[in-house]
């Protein structure tokens, strides 16, 4: 039974060897523009509160940078884009998603 969860579990659970792989995965999963606008509010709030805590010296305040950053994208995925984060699955390329992401929609590349 072991046997066969896993073999479910791979079967839905897409691999990549590089980030240029990734990114078009990542993209299709962020189809939804009110899922992208919070994804882009998160991240930009994740910068201001960076910026904040660096120039006041309150560095207590990076303890909220999970909770802003992934909170406004997992809004965006549970009720807008209707799926699970690609957090879940692939942590280290959903967070350089993010900010490719990111830059992408503040050069105009993806729709804001």
């Amino acid at each position: 039974m072991k046997n066969n969860k896993r073999a479910h579990y791979a079967k839905y659970k897409p691999t990549f060897k590089s980030f240029k792989a990734f990114y078009p995965y990542y993209l299709k999963e962020h189809r939804n523009v009110i899922c992208r606008r919070l994804h882009f509010i998160g991240s930009t709030l994740v910068l201001a509160v960076i910026a904040i805590a660096l120039l006041k010296q309150h560095y207590s305040l990076l303890w909220l940078l999970p909770v802003i950053g992934y909170g406004f994208a997992w809004v965006g995925h549970f009720f807008f884009e209707k799926n699970r984060p690609a957090t879940f699955k692939h942590p280290f390329y959903s967070l350089w998603g993010d900010w490719v992401m990111f830059k992408d929609m503040l050069v105009g590349k993806i729709k804001f």
